[in-house]
């Protein structure tokens, strides 16, 4: 198995430090799992590597690494909807799925030291596992960032560093670090480890509930949970294990909607767009790094992307939590996406929102 570059087709071993290929492409990996059975479930494993035969995994490092991530309940909200409860994790989000299998493969190839930069979600689950194998870690965080997520990280031993601007500015100062001092980029978006750890949101729900919904809802913003779902997805509808591809609904803020706003404009390539300030900080994305594989995912499969309305998040995170669920910002962002998705086109039952992050991070 190795690296592909998804630009030039040239490869590149699973040991490489660099972050992409030479010219410039993202990685992919040359692998294909195999056809799912359920009887290749490791149902002695109690996290999300119980799917590990269908991940492109080797070794045995995940063992040192899994802090018992994934395996979250899927409770009912209302007659037609399901949420996911991805922040009952160890820190609290659904990045701990993608984190755990990244940082496996960190400790699988001997890194020592990483950097990464994140809205703040992903940068506390790196150096969470990091902090659990002993990888020294240094997460790059936009201004605006939730002060509990700042104090996560250090508390983590890792080192953050506010960056003033935007969040796409934070991007380009940490790969600038990467570039100068050749630290590993230990990112959610660059490194396709991190999506075998996403493809596991889908396994369970097929696990937990014998089917896949028709309707899946994911916030998308570097699109790292819909690029997995999606993965996943093609794998089952490529060996029977589906018979069809449900209704992915890419759910983005209103003030910050670069598919959106691509997609209306009929652009092959991702438009540019002035991000505005939003509650939805975990998909405040203005330039995602995947943009041209992730608009053929939308093409390709027909997915719809719903905007959600900014003055419609704190009324959605209240109803969330008059049912007993306190969601973060940007999860709340779901529910008012998906009552927007139901205004333009009718109901939606056999629903599922996923319950990305928990509201207590981002309480500011």
């Amino acid at each position: 198995m190795n690296f592909v570059c998804t630009r030039c087709g040239k490869t590149a071993p699973l040991d490489t430090l660099s972050p992409c290929c030479s010219c410039g492409g993202l990685f992919e990996l040359d692998y294909t799992p195999p056809a799912w059975d359920p009887r290749l479930i490791d149902r002695s494993a109690w996290n999300i590597f119980r799917y590990r035969a269908f991940m492109a995994l080797e070794g045995e490092a995940w063992r040192e690494v899994t802090m018992g991530e994934g395996l979250t309940a899927a409770i009912r909200l209302d007659r037609d909807v399901l949420v996911k409860m991805d922040y009952m994790t160890p820190t609290l989000s659904f990045k701990d799925r993608g984190a755990s299998a990244l940082v496996a493969h960190m400790k699988a190839i001997g890194v020592k030291k990483c950097v990464q930069d994140s809205s703040g979600n992903a940068g506390v689950a790196v150096a969470a596992y990091c902090a659990r194998v002993g990888i020294g870690c240094e997460i790059y965080v936009p201004e605006g960032t939730s002060p509990n997520k700042i104090a996560m990280i250090g508390a983590y031993g890792a080192k953050a560093v506010v960056v003033p601007g935007s969040r796409d500015h934070c991007a380009e100062v940490c790969r600038a670090k990467v570039r100068e001092e050749g630290a590993y980029y230990a990112n959610h978006v660059y490194n396709p480890f991190f999506y075998e750890g996403t493809k596991t949101y889908v396994y369970e729900l097929l696990e937990q509930l014998g089917r896949i919904p028709e309707h899946l809802f994911i916030e998308t913003g570097n699109g790292t949970l819909l690029i997995g779902a999606v993965k996943a997805l093609e794998h089952l509808l490529a060996c029977g294990a589906i018979d069809h591809f449900p209704q992915i609904v890419a759910i983005q803020s209103e003030n910050c909607a670069p598919f959106a706003e691509t997609l209306r404009q009929g652009s092959e390539h991702l438009v540019h767009i002035k991000p505005r300030p939003t509650l939805a900080e975990g998909i405040a994305i203005g330039e995602p790094a995947r943009a041209d594989e992730i608009l053929g995912m939308i093409r390709r499969h027909a997915i719809r992307i719903v905007t959600a309305p900014e003055e419609e998040i704190l009324p959605a995170r209240a109803a969330l939590a008059r049912r007993g669920i306190y969601a973060e910002h940007t999860t709340a962002a779901a529910l008012a996406a998906y009552r927007r998705y139901c205004d333009l086109y009718g109901p939606a039952p056999d629903s599922v929102l996923s319950m990305c992050s928990a509201g207590i991070k981002s309480d500011h």
